[in-house]
């Protein structure tokens, strides 16, 4: 099994910055059958009870793959389907019935066990799936209708609500329903803005790779052109996250639920453990502002430690602080850049104070900003940018197309400034 990071007590300044942001705000916690009878179960129930105690409002969905085979194999009663994605004969829903039962007191024994309320539901109205491609799948059945307003009630009441995978149809018959599938229409019915998946393996692997992150546009053209890249187990999630972002919900979390307090290191964290699947808004480059100097500060003090960046003190960077971009992931800054036009040669701008945080090297984000802050220079009147870098020239050149120039290309102030730093960097130059 899998070993996860431990939170320290030196770590609750870092959750407690996130607190504010989350508070009041609904996620939707989903695990699979095959979590619910790991060992670690009973911490992640844990987990939830300190998601509740911050003021966030959690409802839980569970599966029951692994019970329903389970409980086939120990009453050598064949079943057609476990997924409750293809055909559920009578026996098969006999079956998930019973594991769901057996299931759903063992999340609400946790819960209770860590003070928390909780209820199970009938808030989900279904409807048979019926005959696809000639096939009728019987009793599977797919979500018609949230009951929001019941569901609304008993969080605003501090009791945490419970689903399984079986709704009702108008006449009150149980159908079979996808797990996946019911965590994405509860988060687009209840305005969740997080979904987190809970299952057996890492996270979301591409060609073999696990991805800590990826936009759900990206994924949806890998899940249309090129399904098989994507590890199987996952394949499921991947869709009904892509979907689900499209239908409101901001971010969705592919978690090992196998790895101790591994809920609250992707939900606290700026790297997280998992995969992230977000909408196109989640990223961005934004123009920084005063309240980001200390945190454009404390991120590049390593480098300027290591001589990649020049220093600058906070007060200098806070008189700047309009030449200065920022990358945020889910409103955490993890790149910054900066620009600055020169009045003495205003056709050239300098691009500087380039940093990534290690975590999220060789994703791109690099190149992103340095994009960026080339567009901001040309929409402000300048044909050229210049860079100078004592180590990562390289980048500069292989990877953002700048050459390398001799010194004097440089406005005469830069120059002076120059030549006084005696840091020999490199001058690089590109043409916008």
């Amino acid at each position: 099994m899998s070993q996860g990071a431990t939170i320290k007590p030196t770590d609750l300044r870092g959750i407690l910055k996130y607190v504010p942001r989350f508070q009041d705000q609904i996620f939707i916690i989903a695990l699979d059958g095959s979590i619910v009878a790991d060992e670690n179960f009973s911490n992640i129930l844990l987990d939830a009870a300190v998601l509740r105690s911050l003021g966030i409002k959690i409802v839980i969905v569970h599966g029951i793959g692994r019970q329903i085979e389970e409980l086939a194999k120990a009453r050598q009663i064949p079943i057609t389907d476990t997924q409750g994605t293809g055909v559920t004969d009578a026996a098969t829903l006999d079956l998930a019935i019973r594991a769901s039962s057996r299931v759903t007191h063992l999340v609400i024994e946790g819960l209770t066990q860590n003070g928390l309320k909780a209820a199970l539901t009938n808030a989900v109205r279904a409807v048979p799936i019926g005959i696809i491609r000639g096939v009728d799948h019987q009793f599977t059945g797919r979500v018609d209708r949230i009951d929001k307003e019941f569901l609304s009630q008993l969080i605003s009441s501090q009791v945490v609500p419970v689903l399984n995978p079986i709704g009702f149809d108008r006449d009150g018959r149980p159908l079979r329903i996808n797990s996946d599938l019911l965590a994405a229409e509860l988060a687009e019915a209840l305005h969740a803005t997080k979904i987190i998946y809970l299952t057996p393996h890492e996270g979301l692997e591409i060609g073999g790779k696990l991805k800590h992150e990826i936009s759900a546009e990206a994924l949806r053209g890998i899940l249309e052109h090129k399904p098989e890249s994507i590890n199987e187990p996952m394949r499921s999630k991947a869709a009904h996250a892509v979907r689900a972002v499209e239908s409101g919900t901001p971010r969705i979390h592919l978690l090992d639920g196998r790895l101790l307090d591994g809920l609250l290191n992707e939900i606290f964290s700026n790297e997280g453990v998992g995969t992230l699947i977000h909408g196109n808004e989640y990223q961005q480059i934004r123009q920084a502002t005063r309240r980001d100097v200390r945190a454009i500060y404390n991120l590049t003090r390593q480098a300027v430690k290591r001589e990649e960046l020049l220093y600058r003190t906070q007060q200098a960077i806070e008189k700047n602080i309009e030449q200065f971009y920022v990358f945020e992931i889910d409103e955490n800054i993890i790149a910054c850049v900066s620009m600055q036009l020169y009045p003495d040669k205003p056709k050239f701008a300098e691009i500087g104070s380039l940093y990534v945080m290690p975590f999220y090297h060789h994703r791109g984000i690099g190149k992103k900003m340095v994009e960026y802050a080339s567009m901001m220079a040309k929409e402000r009147g300048a044909g050229t940018v210049i860079a100078l870098s004592t180590q990562a020239f390289s980048f500069f050149t292989s990877v953002c197309g700048f050459e390398e120039a001799e010194k004097d290309v440089l406005p005469e102030s830069r120059l002076k400034a120059y030549e006084d730093s005696g840091r020999n960097s490199k001058v690089l130059v590109k043409k916008l």
